[in-house]
């Protein structure tokens, strides 16, 4: 699935680096906590996180995550839209919980990352 299509689904805005449409996501991960992020090979992931700050970012570069979906409406300060953008990685807000915005994408096919 794009990340297009992944921000259309959780009614999202795509923030930060811009969307690489090729890529192509098929796992996701809910966590607001990053030392969990680390544990397990991200490829083909998106992150699903309240943690609306540069850590994220940062276990984010660290985990060779290319997409991150902020959920519970959080915000990203302009720092975090820079490091963003450096690291070149996208990032969709959603005003859905992150319980909600997981359903949804599991319903459209994307599964847990384990």
């Amino acid at each position: 699935m794009t990340i297009t299509e992944i921000a259309k689904l959780v009614d999202g805005e795509l923030v930060g680096a811009p969307a690489d449409d090729s890529y192509d996501v098929k796992k996701a991960f809910a966590s607001d906590l990053m030392s969990d992020v680390l544990r397990y090979s991200m490829d083909e992931t998106v992150l699903i996180t309240g943690l609306c700050n540069n850590q994220t970012m940062r276990t984010s570069e660290m985990s060779d995550l290319r997409v991150v979906l902020l959920g519970r409406d959080k915000q990203p300060d302009e720092d975090m839209l820079e490091l963003a953008e450096e690291l070149d990685i996208t990032l969709i807000k959603s005003k859905y919980s992150v319980f909600k915005i997981s359903g949804i994408l599991y319903g459209a096919g994307i599964e847990p990352l384990y």
